[in-house]
């Protein structure tokens, strides 16, 4: 045990520290339910519990780590979504006769609900045993058991006959497609196809909830679901898209901001989605907020149509920055053609290294090999060559150097074949096999793969870049004032989502999508003078 003060009170409490005291704690919750208990502690517990504080499950999450607790998606969400998502639920103005959590966790969907709506009979869903005594002991101690079904499954599995009016809130657990069953896998290609949709076997596991739910609502029930992003823009994500679009009756989706990290425990984006079964609207209202503390009760929103949105491979981009729409823009793909970094195909041989010492130093290559060398760049610009790193970029043919020269160079090739620097993919597909062949220096420079906005650099010292950020080469002749313009105003103006957002929070932008960002025109970022 330990002392703890937890959220929202300043009573010190000893709390559990291993999972077997964790669970001997519960099990004396479940057997206090009945009666108001004595004990200090347990009446602490009980006001927190009441007021929104999960002890339980936060002591859960301090023991348990987050790796392990990742492989059931059980990452609990944190009390100021609850009160959220539940607020927007009584702002609907209608009598839920039911409520199903299919994720519940420890419960803080569950009884933030039982008191928002006390006259709905609640049933939770968890498949985790352990975690399933924490809700039970949870959900008892709090004096709402008899209105409470608990139901230890996966929420694939079950079946409901319809009870009067539903509403389906919670946090579907996240679990990549790598680690679903082969068997599920089926389930939700089969599943979408019986509506006519093509499910992609890459789905993670919160849209098979989203599709369960689909499968076990009736028109006129209500949904509000907080998920990983990504399904917004990725591929396998556009049947869940057409989905809400077309019988699942999405009515408003609330992007938070990615570099705001929602969960504590978990580097994940995250947005809610709201939904009324069979409802037939032309719009979804989308809102972007920068964190989980402007979420409110989940109102207000720009109105985007469903033609708009089905125009759209990627739905964070239907909200722009400040005038991306106007007709002044163009795409930076006009001004630029973008390229990845060089693939090395075994960093530990060709960043040189030891083994490289003595190499003609034609062969050792400035390169940014780190995203922190373009990150923590002065003023966004690389001038220093002499701190990067060197990259051995041998050419085809070594006849043009000293015999003193070859020999150091078929040394270190030696070398390097014994690191298995021959025998990788990347080796094995290039001719000679020796040759990284670095591109010629992009005049700015760009990072790629971030919780945060990319940087751009001008690369004033015309270092060459790995696979860790791209280079934009222009496709008309820019002066140094246009590149220091066109620099400033990507800085400012570009956002994560411009880009494609992973579990994790990461956000990618791949060359394409670079190109597709928008820019104010040459002449009008002349007038701006600064960005």
């Amino acid at each position: 045990m330990k002392l703890f003060s937890g959220v929202g009170s300043c009573e010190p409490m000893v709390l559990p520290t291993t999972q077997d005291s964790l669970f001997r704690l519960a099990d004396r919750l479940l057997q206090c339910c009945h009666s108001r208990p004595q004990d200090a502690l347990l009446n602490t517990i009980r006001r927190r519990l009441l007021a929104g504080h999960d002890v339980l499950g936060d002591s859960y999450s301090r023991i348990v780590s987050a790796e392990q607790r990742r492989a059931l998606g059980a990452t609990f969400t944190p009390p100021q979504v609850v009160r959220a998502m539940v607020a927007w639920a009584k702002t609907q103005g209608v009598t839920f006769e039911r409520i199903i959590d299919p994720g519940a966790g420890s419960g803080r969907f569950v009884l933030a609900a039982a008191q928002a709506f006390p006259d709905a009979h609640i049933i939770a869903v968890e498949k985790d045993p352990h975690i399933a005594r924490l809700l039970r002991a949870n959900i008892a101690f709090a004096g709402f058991v008899k209105r409470v079904s608990i139901i230890v499954d996966d929420y694939r599995s079950v079946h409901l006959s319809s009870a009067g009016r539903t509403l389906f809130i919670g946090n579907p657990p996240y679990v990549r497609h790598h680690d679903i069953e082969p068997r599920w896998k089926r389930w939700y290609t089969e599943t979408f196809r019986a509506y006519g949709l093509p499910g992609s076997a890459l789905a993670g596991l919160h849209l098979h909830f989203l599709l369960k739910t689909r499968q076990l609502a009736s028109p006129g029930d209500y949904g509000c679901f907080i998920t990983a992003a990504e399904w917004l823009d990725v591929n396998y994500g556009s049947t869940a898209r057409a989905m809400l679009m077309n019988g699942m009756g999405g009515r408003s989706l609330h992007l938070i901001d990615t570099a705001s990290q929602v969960f504590p425990d978990a580097m994940t984006s995250a947005a809610i989605v709201c939904f009324e079964i069979g409802s037939r609207r032309r719009s979804l209202t989308i809102r972007r907020v920068q964190s989980s503390a402007q979420l409110g009760n989940l109102q207000g929103g720009m109105k985007v149509t469903f033609s708009r949105a089905e125009s759209q491979d990627k739905w964070s981009h239907l909200i722009r920055p400040n005038g991306w729409e106007e007709k002044s823009f163009i795409k930076v793909g006009e001004l630029f053609k973008v390229h990845r970094g060089q693939v090395t195909g075994m960093n530990k041989v060709w960043i040189a290294a030891e083994q490289a010492e003595g190499l003609p130093t034609c062969v050792l290559v400035p390169a940014v090999t780190r995203a922190k060398e373009l990150i923590q760049a002065s003023n966004a610009r690389l001038t220093e060559a002499r701190q990067l790193r060197r990259i051995v970029d041998l050419p085809n043919d070594f006849s043009r150097f000293s015999t003193q020269d070859r020999k150091r160079i078929e040394t270190f090739m030696a070398w390097a074949q014994s690191q298995g620097a021959k025998d990788s993919y990347i080796a094995a597909h290039r001719r000679p096999w020796w040759r990284v062949n670095l591109r010629a220096p992009a005049p700015i420079l760009m990072t790629y793969m971030a919780r945060r906005a990319p940087v751009f650099v001008r690369n004033a010292c015309g270092a060459r870049i790995l696979n860790i950020a791209h280079g934009l080469y222009p496709r008309i002749p820019l002066s140094e004032a246009d590149l220091t313009l066109i620099i400033r105003w990507l800085n400012a103006n570009v956002r994560l989502g411009g880009g494609r957002t992973y579990a994790g929070g990461l956000t990618k932008f791949e060359p394409g999508e670079v190109m597709r960002l928008p820019i104010p025109r040459l002449e009008q970022l002349r007038m701006m003078g600064i960005a």
